[in-house]
C-alpha cells in the first residue's frame, strides 16, 4: 500500500503537464493563522529549511510540496543520469528540467516566483506553485501550503484580503478527497481556533481532519495541553498530534531541522511522557502518510470511474474539432453535401439531431399549415365587414333605374368577391411563415448537424449567405403563385359548381316552404292573386325600395309632410337651386319583407360560396407553398452551395479555420493524450494489486 502516495504524485505529474486542475487528486492541505507554526510543520516533515521566511503574510501562492522517498539504489541511478553529488534535490514545475541541490536557492526560487505572479504588494493569488523534493530521509507524501488566515489587512495590502484568503482556502479544502490538517498554537485557545473553525464549514463531521498544536514549548509557567493533546476539549475523529517548533532565535541560529526534532524529543519525553510516543514531527510524518494512503485506496474507485468519463468526454471533443485539412476539395465538397443532406433530413423529420423542445423543420411547416393556416382560414367570417345595408345597397346599384322583379345576380357577384379577396392576407401570412420556418433551419443545422462547420467561420457564413439568397429568390415566386390561387377564384365565380348547385336547390326549397306556409297563414277574404302579388299595389311599390314607392307613402300621411319638406332641398320657388346630383344616404329604417328576403337570399348565397372557395384555398395554398418554396430549396440546394462555393479561388479562404480552433485541438489532444496516461497509471495499480 505504501506505493499508492507515488501512484498519486505520478497521476499529479501527468495532469500538470496540460496544466489542468480537473481531477481532485487525493492530498494534504495545510491552514491555520499567520504565526501560527505552519511552515515550520512543513520544514520539520522535509527536514530542511525550504520555505520563505519573514512578518505578515509570507506565504501568498498555494505551495504543493511532492515529497517523495528515493530508496539507495534510486538514489544511485538518478546521481549517474543527473550527475548529482547530494542525496537531496529539488524541482520546479515551472523550471521544467532544472535540478535543485542547495535548498536555499528553492527557498529563494519560491520568493522570486511569488512575486512574479503575486507582485510585492503583500497581495495573494491562487495560481499554485509546484515543487517536488526527493530525499532518502522523507516518506511519500503530498502537502498543501496555503496562505496563512488574517484578519486586518496591513500595509498596502488589499482591503478584502481576509475574504480572498478564505475563498482560497475553501477552494482547496471543499475537495471531498483533501485531508485538512489544521494547525492551531498551543498557546492560544483552542475553541477560537479559525484552523479549526473553516475546516468544520466544509467537513462537519471531522472525517477528514486531523489536527496540529504546535508551540508546546511557549504555553505560560504552570499550564499544560494535555487536556487538548487527550481530545478532552475538542474532539478530532483523525486525531490530534502536539509538537514543539524551532524558535526565531533557533532559525537565525541556523539549527538544524534534525537538531530541533531531537530536542522536541527530549521536550516531549520530559514534559508529557505518557504521550511522547503519539506525539512529534516523526509521528505526524507516519501519520500523515498513513492516512493519505487509506484515503487514496478510498479514493481511487470514483477517481477512476471519473477518469473515464472525462476521456470520453475529451474524446468526443477532440472528434468535434476534427482532423487538420489535407485534401481541401475533398473536405469542401463533404461539407457542402453533408450540409445540404442534413436541411433536408430536417425537412423530412430524418435528421440525426431531432428537436425535443419545440417544434422544428418539417413538423413545424406541418404546424404552420394544418394548425396556423388553418385556424386563421376557418376564423375569417364568410359576411365578416358586410352589413346589410350593404347588401341591400348592392342590390338596388345592381338594379340600375329599373325596380327588380328578382335579386340581381351581379349584386351576389360583386359581393362574394369581396369577401373572397379578404382569403389573401393569410395566405400569403403562411408563406412567409414557412419562409421564416426554412430559414430557422440554417442555424439548426448549423447548431447541432455539422459541428465541423464551427472550424471554418467563413464557409459556415458563405453557406447561410448562399440558402439565405436561394430562400430569398424563392420568396415573390412563391408570393405570386398564392396571389395567383386567389385571382382564379375572384376571375370566375362558377354558379355551377356542384357544391353551390346542391346549396341553391337546398335554399330554394326552403323558401318556397316558408311562401307556402304564408299562404296557408291568409284570411280567407283575401284574393289569391292579391296574395300572390305581394299585397297592395302601395306595399309592391314599396317593396321594390324604389323612392317613387317611398314618396307615395308619405303623401298618404299628411302629417307628416312637413317633415319631409324639411329633408328635402328647396324648392326653385323659393329663390334655391336644386342639385339633382344628390345622392339618397341610406337612412335606417325597418326592412320590408321583400327586402329582408332578398338580403337573406344574397347571404346565404355568399356564405355558401365563400366556404367552397375556402376549402380550395385551404388545400392550395399548402400545396402550392410546397411546390414553390419547400421542394425547389431541396431539390436545388446542394446544386446551388457546388456552384456557388465549390471554386478552386476559393478554397483557401472558406477552409480557414478559427485562430483558436488550433490551440483548442492541440488542448484537447494534450488533456486526453493525459486522462488515457492516467487511466493506465490505475490499471497497473490493479495488476500489481495495490487496490
Amino acid at each position: 500500500m505504501e506505493a499508492l502516495i507515488p501512484v498519486i504524485n505520478k497521476l499529479q505529474d501527468v495532469f500538470n503537464t496540460v496544466g489542468a486542475d480537473i481531477i481532485q487528486l487525493p492530498q494534504i492541505a495545510v491552514v491555520g493563522t499567520q504565526s501560527s507554526g505552519k511552515s515550520s510543520v512543513l520544514e520539520s516533515l522535509v527536514g530542511r529549511d525550504i520555505l520563505p521566511r519573514g512578518t505578515g503574510i509570507v506565504t501568498r501562492r498555494p505551495l504543493i510540496l511532492q515529497l517523495v522517498h528515493v530508496d539507495p539504489e534510486d538514489h544511485k541511478k538518478a546521481s549517474d543520469e543527473n550527475g548529482l553529488e547530494g542525496e537531496e534535490w529539488g524541482k520546479f514545475l515551472h523550471t521544467k528540467n532544472k535540478i535543485y541541490t542547495d535548498f536555499n536557492e528553492i527557498r529563494q526560487e519560491i520568493e522570486n516566483e511569488t512575486e512574479r505572479i503575486s507582485g510585492h504588494n503583500k497581495g495573494i493569488s491562487d495560481e499554485p506553485i509546484h515543487l517536488k523534493i526527493f530525499s532518502p530521509h522523507v516518506v511519500n507524501l503530498t502537502l498543501v501550503d496555503l496562505p496563512g488566515i488574517t484578519k486586518v489587512p496591513v500595509g498596502d495590502q488589499p482591503k478584502d484580503i481576509e475574504l480572498q484568503i478564505r475563498e482560497l482556502i475553501l477552494k482547496h479544502i471543499s475537495n471531498p478527497n483533501c485531508i485538512i490538517l489544521a494547525v492551531t498554537a498551543a498557546n492560544t485557545d483552542m475553541a477560537t481556533s479559525e484552523a479549526l473553525k473553516v475546516a468544520r464549514e466544509v467537513d462537519p463531521d471531522g472525517r477528514r481532519t486531523l489536527a496540529v498544536v504546535t508551540k508546546l514549548d511557549l504555553m505560560d509557567a504552570g499550564t499544560d495541553a494535555m487536556d487538548v493533546l487527550m481530545g478532552r476539549v475538542i474532539p478530532v475523529k483523525l486525531g490530534l498530534i502536539g509538537v514543539v517548533n524551532r524558535s526565531q532565535l533557533d532559525i537565525n541560529n541556523k539549527k538544524s531541522v534534525a537538531d530541533a526534532i531531537r530536542d522536541e524529543y527530549a521536550f516531549l519525553q520530559k514534559k508529557y511522557p505518557s504521550l511522547a510516543n503519539r506525539n512529534g514531527t516523526k509521528y505526524l510524518a507516519r501519520t500523515l502518510n498513513r492516512l493519505l494512503m487509506h484515503h487514496i485506496r478510498d479514493c481511487l474507485p470514483e477517481l477512476k470511474t471519473r477518469i473515464n468519463v472525462l476521456a470520453a468526454q475529451y474524446q468526443s471533443l477532440l472528434s468535434s474539432y476534427g482532423e487538420p485539412v489535407e485534401d481541401k476539395s475533398a473536405t469542401l465538397l463533404q461539407l457542402i453535401t453533408k450540409f445540404a443532406a442534413e436541411y433536408c433530413n430536417t425537412i423530412e423529420g430524418t435528421a440525426k439531431y431531432i428537436e425535443t423542445a419545440e417544434l422544428c423543420g418539417g413538423a413545424r411547416i406541418c404546424y404552420i399549415f394544418h394548425e396556423t393556416f388553418g385556424r386563421t382560414l376557418e376564423s375569417v367570417d364568410p359576411l365578416g365587414g358586410l352589413t346589410t345595408i350593404d347588401v341591400l345597397t348592392a342590390i338596388r346599384n345592381a338594379t340600375g333605374p329599373r325596380p327588380a322583379l328578382f335579386v340581381p345576380e351581379v349584386s351576389f357577384e360583386l359581393l362574394v368577391k369581396r369577401q373572397v379577396k379578404r382569403l389573401e392576407e393569410p395566405s400569403l401570412r403562411c408563406v412567409e411563415l414557412v419562409h421564416e420556418e426554412m430559414q430557422r433551419i440554417i442555424q439548426h443545422c448549423s447548431n447541432y448537424s455539422t459541428q465541423e462547420l464551427l472550424r471554418f467561420p467563413k464557409l459556415h457564413d458563405a453557406i447561410v449567405e448562399v440558402v439565405t439568397s436561394l430562400l430569398r429568390k424563392r420568396l415573390p415566386v412563391t408570393n405570386e403563385m398564392v396571389h395567383n390561387l386567389v385571382a382564379i377564384e375572384l376571375a370566375y365565380i362558377n354558379t355551377k359548381h356542384p357544391d353551390f348547385a346542391d346549396a341553391c336547390g337546398l335554399m330554394n326549397n326552403n323558401i318556397e316552404e316558408q311562401r307556402r306556409n304564408r299562404m296557408r297563414e291568409l284570411p280567407s277574404a283575401v284574393p289569391r292573386d292579391k296574395a300572390a302579388g305581394g299585397g297592395t299595389q302601395g306595399d309592391q311599390e314599396a317593396g321594390t325600395g324604389s323612392w317613387r314607392g317611398m314618396l307615395k307613402k308619405e303623401e298618404g300621411q299628411p302629417e307628416d309632410k312637413s317633415k319631409l319638406q324639411a329633408s328635402l332641398p328647396a324648392s326653385p320657388q323659393k329663390g334655391h337651386a336644386v342639385n339633382l346630383l344628390d345622392v339618397p344616404v341610406p337612412v335606417a329604417r325597418k326592412l320590408s319583407a321583400r327586402e329582408q328576403r332578398d338580403c337573406e337570399v344574397i347571404e346565404r348565397l355568399i356564405k355558401s360560396y365563400f366556404l367552397i372557395v375556402r376549402k380550395n384555398i385551404q388545400d392550395s395554398v399548402p400545396k402550392a407553398v410546397m411546390h414553390f418554396l419547400v421542394n425547389h430549396v431541396k431539390d436545388s440546394l446542394q446544386s446551388e452551395l457546388v456552384g456557388q462555393l465549390y471554386k478552386s479561388g476559393l478554397l483557401d479562404d472558406l477552409l480557414t479555420e478559427s485562430e483558436d480552433m488550433a490551440q483548442r485541438r492541440k488542448e484537447a489532444a494534450d488533456m486526453l493524450k493525459a486522462l488515457q496516461k492516467a487511466s493506465q497509471v490505475i490499471a497497473e495499480i490493479r495488476e500489481t494489486h495495490l487496490w
